[in-house]
């Protein structure tokens, strides 16, 4: 009778946050999809022009260097980041004195914005960069490893304290019984520590993914895609499609979808790929 009584005001109590998630998510998105058929500078003067938008989209070579750097940009992070983040966790979970200040040191650059992290980084490594007669824009590959630099010294904290809270939940009873048995260090970490804590590494390295391909505010503090927009990540190249391009709202609209789809694939992949290794390990 309790639960009939409480599936009576189901609705209401689920149509305040329904109605905002239709508000300021469904339908925003519906819409520009819709407008990434049509050539637009606001909603009321909208033509359809079919794919036009997304024919020119894929001629622009902007946007196909900014697909190329976001992609190289993404897997090198995704590694680095998620390689480093294990490392600290790993060495910040054995009873060493002063963890817990390390840990909080570690993970301060996260609270951090990126603009404001970008313009940090262009000081320091420009302020390096000098003493050899060049600067950031000097060369796309140094752009390139500045925004590694800078994201790695972004995120690392954040999937640190993600690792470390799964390393800390494995049983004690597991490495002991490991260690019993004559397990090596290098045996307990492959056999014991990485299957158990596979739903973390889950989510981190979607985490990191999805952040590095989103990343914009720290790509325009740090080179603002120069030279020659060829350190543009596709976040920026959106954004320059969209606001500083004439009648440029139809086509930054349509790389926007495009660039929706191609993380939402991406992230299913890697989804499926690493929930399978959770059930393998299970």
């Amino acid at each position: 009778m309790h639960n009939r009584h409480m599936s009576r005001y189901f609705f209401v109590f689920v149509f305040p946050t329904l109605l905002a998630f239709l508000l300021s998510f469904v339908i925003p998105f519906i819409l520009g999809i819709v407008l990434s058929f049509t050539d637009f500078t606001s909603i009321i003067d909208a033509k359809w022009v079919g794919i036009s938008n997304y024919i020119e989209a894929f001629s622009n070579k902007d946007f196909i260097n900014a697909l190329r750097f976001t992609v190289k940009i993404a897997i090198v992070t995704v590694i680095t980041v998620n390689f480093f983040a294990m490392c600290l966790a790993l060495l910040l979970t054995r009873k060493i004195r002063g963890t817990n200040v390390f840990r909080a040191i570690f993970f301060m650059p996260n609270l951090i914005g990126g603009i404001v992290l970008g313009y940090i980084w262009q000081l320091i490594i420009n302020g390096v960069l000098y003493k050899f007669g060049v600067t950031l824009t000097y060369k796309p590959e140094y752009g390139f490893w500045g925004l590694v630099i800078l994201m790695n010294w972004q995120m690392i904290g954040y999937m640190m304290v993600i690792y470390i809270a799964a390393i800390q939940s494995i049983p004690n009873t597991l490495i002991e019984a490991a260690k019993i048995d004559g397990a090596s260090p290098f045996q307990i970490l492959t056999r014991i520590k990485l299957p158990v804590i596979m739903p973390s590494i889950t989510i981190c390295l979607f985490l990191t993914m999805a952040n590095s391909f989103k990343n914009f505010d720290s790509n325009l503090a740090l080179t603002a895609g120069a030279p020659s927009r060829k350190t543009a990540m596709l976040a920026l190249d959106i954004y320059n499609t969209f606001y500083n391009t004439l009648n440029g709202e139809g086509v930054g609209q349509a790389k926007a979808v495009v660039f929706f789809i191609i993380v939402a694939v991406i992230a299913f992949l890697q989804l499926k790929l690493t929930r399978r290794k959770e059930v393998d390990n299970v």
